[in-house]
């Protein structure tokens, strides 16, 4: 019986054990070059074998085999490409409870500072926010624990557990003389992977860090609450995707159907062709045809680059920015039974809807924008992309590496989003800054209904 498994984009994926299902019938119909094939496998890994052994009797201290064990498979595994990898059982934990987007906590986005625990903010309507927690309060304790001398992995675990189990916090808090002392009930946490707010008073923008569980939802909550601020007055709505590393494939196909009517989204394609799924739009474009804006950069990967590859080629939205990051490879990940971890595995290459893969390449914006970066951040602004990666998948025609990354922290400064504010409000025209782009694809290609996900 296959597991339960979904497909993901990104350093961390969950995936299917359909890999299995797909390969077991082959062995029955060896040929003679696959059973010779076969017989020189087994001897690698009698050799595998020997090494094991003798690393076990000689080493200069007794190591650890299931260390030994899990070493050997991350070695196997990182070989292959940079996105597959061994997590072993605590870091698939932590990646389902990131793809989930919820988990038993506070409710507070914090940061290390002078080691200590910073409150970046309190989460809305959370134990943190109910209880008076404050943006700038430092905590110093968790249970009577010092925080100090803890990594923030380690403190933010602290602060995680199960739901109605309690945790005590001593705080500092500018202007108060006196630490104070707050017991906090865990309740069960929604990670915000989309924020979104009213711009230039009559645009519509949403802000998608990541795509987990929870992205959809929280779209479709955005448009809803920005219609019913701007009603007529919407001209159009701002997506932005920058240094949104990627995530659920799933949450990426639902996104990108949230803009469409019709016509493919994304197309798999594994090491048979059999295995090439398609995921198509369902009629119902949830802002009513409105303009959309699309803005990517240097940080923009994965799951990022389905949706805005989707959009710009069905021309439903003009991409603003520097050229995304290049993760045309789609992970699968297979659970190795209860305490075992799992695989996170690289098993296809995805395609935009005219067929393009992106892999190592990026997708180059309709409009190339170049934000005015500090001088002491210069060297530190870009991100090499995929193709610098190594070992990394490699692609048909040139590669490209290398695309500039930074967001202005302040809106004002940030020319990205002002050439986005100027085309929807029509002071600036896509015809003559948008380059040539392939054309979506013929209606007769876009007629296949939406694939089911590998498994349910």
């Amino acid at each position: 019986m296959m597991r339960k498994t979904s497909v993901v984009l990104l350093s961390a994926a969950t995936g299917a054990a359909l890999t299995l299902f797909v390969t077991q019938p082959r062995a029955v119909l060896m040929g003679s070059s696959a059973r010779a094939a076969t017989a020189d496998t087994y001897r690698q890994l009698n050799l595998f074998g020997d090494v094991f052994e003798r690393v076990r009797s000689d080493y200069v201290e007794k190591p650890d085999d299931s260390k030994l064990v899990e070493s050997a498979i991350s070695g196997m595994l990182s070989g292959l490409d940079p996105h597959s990898s061994y997590m072993d059982a605590k870091s698939f934990r932590d990646m389902q409870v990131q793809t989930r987007g919820e988990f038993g906590g506070l409710g507070i986005e914090v940061t290390m500072e002078d080691g200590l625990i910073k409150v970046v903010s309190p989460i809305d309507d959370t134990p943190a926010s109910r209880a008076g927690i404050l943006a700038n309060d430092i905590i110093t304790q968790l249970d009577d624990e010092q925080v100090q001398g803890l990594t923030l992995n380690q403190a933010v675990e602290k602060m995680r557990g199960p739901v109605n189990t309690k945790i005590k916090l001593k705080i500092i808090r500018k202007g108060v003389d006196n630490p104070i002392d707050v017991t906090l009930m865990r309740d069960n946490i929604r990670v915000r992977s989309v924020r979104s707010r009213v711009e230039a008073d009559d645009i519509g923008y949403i802000r998608i860090t990541t795509f987990n569980e929870q992205t959809t939802d929280g779209l479709k909550k955005s448009i809803a609450d920005l219609q019913n601020q701007l009603g007529d007055k919407m001209k159009g709505y701002i997506l932005d995707l920058r240094n949104n590393p990627g995530g659920l494939l799933e949450e990426a196909v639902t996104v990108s159907d949230a803009f469409l009517e019709r016509g493919e989204i994304v197309s798999t394609r594994g090491r048979n062709p059999e295995e090439t799924q398609r995921r198509s739009a369902h009629p119902g474009d949830l802002t009513k045809g409105k303009p959309v804006i699309v803005l990517i950069n240097g940080g923009s990967a994965s799951a990022s680059e389905i949706v805005a590859g989707a959009l710009q080629d069905h021309k439903r939205a003009t991409l603003v920015g520097t050229r995304s990051f290049g993760k045309g490879s789609v992970q699968t990940i297979i659970p190795l039974g209860s305490g075992n971890g799992a695989l996170r595995l690289t098993t296809a290459r995805y395609y935009t809807p005219s067929g393009k893969s992106i892999q190592a390449k990026g997708i180059v914006p309709d409009i190339e924008v170049l934000q005015d970066v500090p001088d002491e951040l210069k060297s530190r602004t870009d991100t090499k992309g995929e193709a610098s990666l190594r070992g990394h998948l490699k692609s048909d025609g040139d590669e490209k590496t290398g695309s500039q990354s930074y967001v202005p922290p302040d809106a004002k400064d940030d020319k990205a989003l002002k050439m986005a504010d100027d085309l929807l409000h029509g002071i600036k025209s896509t015809e003559s800054t948008v380059s040539a782009r392939t054309a979506p694809p013929s209606p007769s290609d876009n007629k296949t209904a939406a694939d089911k996900p590998a498994a349910n």
